[in-house]
């Protein structure tokens, strides 16, 4: 079974960048499509970014538009979240997640189900 694993995640200021990479190991990334997701304190887990492995169309929520792209490296079986701009607002844990469903949208975790371990991104004021 493939194991997704995060890094880049950290302290950055507002206005700064970071970029976090999701490695999947043990298998080839065979999913549909890779999200990213994330969870602040005392909030649900919220759709940031998915691209589709093979076509690499990317979808992005309204919130991160402009600021955020989502790619991958195919060779590497890895893919990444750039994050440009970054707002107090971006503090969260992030996650990335795996899914075999072939769909218009992917704003939902539930259709998610291989999860990494996540990683923490703090956006100072």
């Amino acid at each position: 079974q493939v194991q997704l694993v995060e890094s880049g995640g950290g302290l950055v200021q507002a206005g700064g960048s970071l970029r976090l990479s999701c490695a999947a190991s043990g298998h080839t990334f065979s999913h549909y499509a890779m999200g990213w997701f994330r969870q602040a304190p005392g909030k649900e887990r919220e759709f940031v970014a998915a691209i589709t492995w093979n076509d690499g169309d990317t979808y992005y929520a309204d919130s991160v538009k402009g600021r955020f792209t989502i790619f991958r490296d195919y060779a590497k079986n890895t893919g990444y979240l750039q994050m440009n701009n970054l707002k107090p607002e971006d503090t969260a844990a992030y996650y990335c997640a795996g899914t075999y469903l072939k769909t218009s949208h992917y704003y939902y975790a539930a259709d998610f189900g291989s999860w990494g371990q996540g990683t923490q991104v703090t956006v100072s004021s």
